[in-house]
């Protein structure tokens, strides 16, 4: 805009001249009546002070209100359509990660952490609910469950009904925090931003002393994103078509039910790293490699198979895309290994793993991955199929592609801690429950200079794993290995 003209100046000054006038004839009047009263002053500032008092109210009586209004219901990412069909006793979809303290946990404190924070994650506030057409999320108003001295195997089904409604359960042991989640909510790494946010308010109430030197507040770290990424992400690719060919499956002397036979090998960041690099690989690639090798010799005996070893990979995308959301954010990529020779060596077996690996953890696949399966979502046709048919094709889809994984390695990455709660902080682990076809899984997290990674397993195949560290320890690598007991029982 330019500057007003002479004519708008000149009529300002007018209306300024004016209304000085009358502020003058106003004030000689008000001078010219007698004082009021000092009963009636006080009952002035008394009526003031109420209306003040009912305007406050009434604005944070609209402000709740308005609150409410935004925070009703949300959509299911297109991931987390699939787990609520799929859920059930004996395949939750429930996994667990866990911080370990340098001291014994105090449960009441706990309680009072998560009560503390958990208002500010939306995703862990809500319950699910079944619309005519999709599953969704709903405000969860209930009371929170009490967290409770760890009594049961981890990973278990979840039943909202049984823990007021929430998809999280969390539960304690000796100095091991334990949250776990029903994987509708979100994946490994919104779970950890949900944990690191409970274990820095819980050592805020349990060390008074440093409240001095942070703020009783969330971290500036963590993100409370809650988009969906995928959507956001999305870009129309052309139709493909998956074929799916079935895995070896590990079986074995089935565990009894809900039971979970879990091994924790702990190692240097460093050591593995090096063992990584001399063969020209990622730490990622040579866990996978291992593995793959352990199930070959122990499983196969080193001998050809009419069937492939699959390892199901989640890929982490949002350091691919950007993204700081806290829903699911990933896609799963898999390592395949057939054996159709008489004989393999390991760094035969590593190199296709690798190889296979590498070809498929691309900017460009992942995207065409995750865009494939959200564009069934964007089909307005199946978007006006009713729900039970929804659910139908869904198990369905499912059930014939369960069969064509192995196993799987998830890899959270390396975890970050600020100060001062470092100090507090000995290390983290994750657990996975088991799903169709699939008897026995890894986890890898890595805290500080210590890699954990973590087999979780529903029948007796224990060789897998002695293999798996043997080959750790001939690298070179020194391990330490903790267990739950399940297979000495």
């Amino acid at each position: 805009m330019g500057k007003p003209g002479n004519k708008d100046r000149n009529k300002n000054i007018k209306k300024d001249n004016k209304i000085d006038k009358d502020l003058v004839e106003k004030s000689s009047k008000l001078t010219s009546k007698k004082a009021d009263t000092k009963a009636e002053q006080k009952a002035n500032k008394k009526a003031e002070k109420q209306a003040e008092k009912a305007a406050k109210k009434e604005k944070h009586k609209k402000h709740n209100k308005k609150k409410n209004n935004s925070l009703k219901w949300d959509k299911l990412d297109n991931t987390a359509q699939l787990f609520p069909v799929i859920a059930r006793e004996g395949m939750s979809n429930v996994y667990r990660v866990s911080v370990l303290l340098k001291e014994e946990i105090d449960g009441e404190t706990l309680q009072t952490a998560l009560e503390k924070v958990l208002p500010h994650f939306d995703i862990f506030t809500m319950t699910l609910k079944s619309g005519l057409f999709w599953h969704y999320f709903e405000e969860n108003e209930s009371e929170l469950p009490k967290i409770k001295e760890e009594n049961d195997y981890p990973c278990m089904f979840i039943n909202p009904h049984a823990n007021n409604n929430y998809h999280f359960r969390m539960s304690y042991y000796k100095n091991r925090i334990n949250l776990e989640v029903f994987h509708a909510l979100t994946d490994g790494n919104g779970a950890i931003n949900f944990l690191k946010e409970i274990t820095y308010q819980y050592i805020r109430l349990k060390h008074p002393e440093i409240t001095g030197k942070v703020r009783n507040s969330l971290s500036s770290e963590t993100s409370l994103n809650a988009e969906d990424s995928y959507i956001n992400n999305y870009k129309k690719k052309e139709k493909k078509t998956y074929k799916t060919k079935r895995s070896v499956i590990l079986k074995g002397e089935k565990l009894t039910a809900n039971q979970l036979a879990v091994t924790h090998g702990m190692m240097s960041i460093q050591e593995i790293k090096a063992t990584a690099k001399s063969y020209g690989v990622t730490i990622n690639q040579y866990l996978v490699g291992v593995y793959t090798w352990a199930i070959y010799k122990s499983y196969l005996k080193g001998l050809p198979s009419k069937h492939p070893v699959v390892t199901a990979v989640p890929v982490n995308l949002r350091p691919y895309f950007e993204s700081e959301t806290n829903k699911n954010f990933f896609v799963v990529v898999s390592a395949i290994f057939e054996p159709t020779k008489s004989e393999y060596t390991f760094e035969e077996v590593l190199s296709i793993v690798a190889e296979s690996l590498r070809e498929q953890v691309t900017k460009e696949n992942l995207e065409k991955l995750f865009s494939y399966n959200v564009s069934n979502e964007m089909n307005y046709l199946l978007r006006a199929v009713p729900l039970f048919l929804k659910n139908i094709a869904i198990r369905q889809v499912y059930n014939a592609s369960a069969k064509a994984n192995t196993t799987t390695v998830t890899n959270l990455g390396i975890i970050k801690t600020s100060d001062p709660y470092s100090e507090y902080i000995e290390r983290f682990h994750a657990i996975l429950a088991m799903s169709k076809g699939q008897n026995m899984k890894m986890t890898v997290i890595s805290y500080e200079d210590t890699l954990t990674l973590t087999f979780s397993a529903s029948v007796i195949v224990e060789n897998i794993q002695k293999i798996f560290f043997r080959k750790l320890t001939e690298d070179g690598i020194g391990v330490t290995i903790e267990t739950n007991g399940v297979y000495y029982e």
